[in-house]
């Protein structure tokens, strides 16, 4: 990555930031994409949001049980700022994240985790505030029970495809997945939304009727990010 792209990838990730998932999700809305959601993704460290481009990991269950089947290795190919995507299928028989985990994304810089299946060492994570997302939550363990398939391949989070390097972002809200070929406007998007919602709140907390002031704003249609009306 050049110097540039890097300082591009940076202002971007700070923009996002600054957004929540409602509105990226209007924003989404208006452009009329496929399913941005990932479905029954939960936050697991409340306050925190994980913010990044995807590192997918996908999983499979194992046939074979006469050997034994370690934990999946991986984490020290995720790049800085990232947000981990784990595909297993949304199992919730097994986790695919732990407190070693944790410790090793949070040392290395990594944004987040959203995991299709379940988690465990939740009170760690919490403790870390490391942003933590899952479809569940169980102490059992995956050794014996799935094995590592591929990472850095698309993967199917309940419908919702997410390929590497598509934009994740999570917090209290859930999950949501913006293709990497539409951030740039979608974030535009975003932050006309939020700028049309602060102009109705304010005028509705200054005495306007909510509905005056939303036809005033243009809440219909946020992302025009219209001002006063007459």
């Amino acid at each position: 990555m050049t110097t540039a792209t890097a300082t591009a990838t940076q202002a971007l990730r700070e923009r996002l930031s600054r957004l929540d998932t409602a509105a990226l999700s209007d924003a989404m809305d208006s452009l009329r994409t496929p399913p941005c959601v990932l479905p029954g993704i939960r936050p697991r460290t409340p306050g925190t949001v994980a913010c990044g481009p995807a590192f997918t990991v996908r999983y499979r269950s194992i046939d074979d049980t006469s050997t034994f089947h370690n934990a999946a290795n991986y984490i020290d190919d995720v790049p800085t700022g990232s947000v981990v995507v784990v595909d297993n299928g949304g199992s919730l028989e097994c986790t695919n994240w732990g407190s070693l985990l944790t410790a090793v994304a949070l040392h290395r810089g990594i944004s987040g985790t959203v995991v299709h299946g379940s988690v465990r060492d939740v009170k760690e994570s919490r403790a870390a505030g490391y942003p933590l997302f899952s479809a569940g939550v169980t102490m059992v363990s995956a050794k014996n029970r799935a094995v590592l398939d591929r990472t850095g391949t698309e993967v199917d989070i309940a419908g919702t495809r997410v390929a590497p390097g598509d934009w994740i972002v999570a917090d209290d809200n859930g999950a949501l997945r913006i293709p990497a070929a539409l951030i740039e406007e979608v974030v535009r998007r975003a932050e006309a939304v939020e700028r049309t919602e602060s102009r109705i709140r304010e005028a509705a907390l200054g005495g306007s009727r909510l509905d005056e002031a939303r036809a005033r704003f243009g809440y219909a249609r946020p992302w025009e990010d219209g001002d006063a009306r007459g």
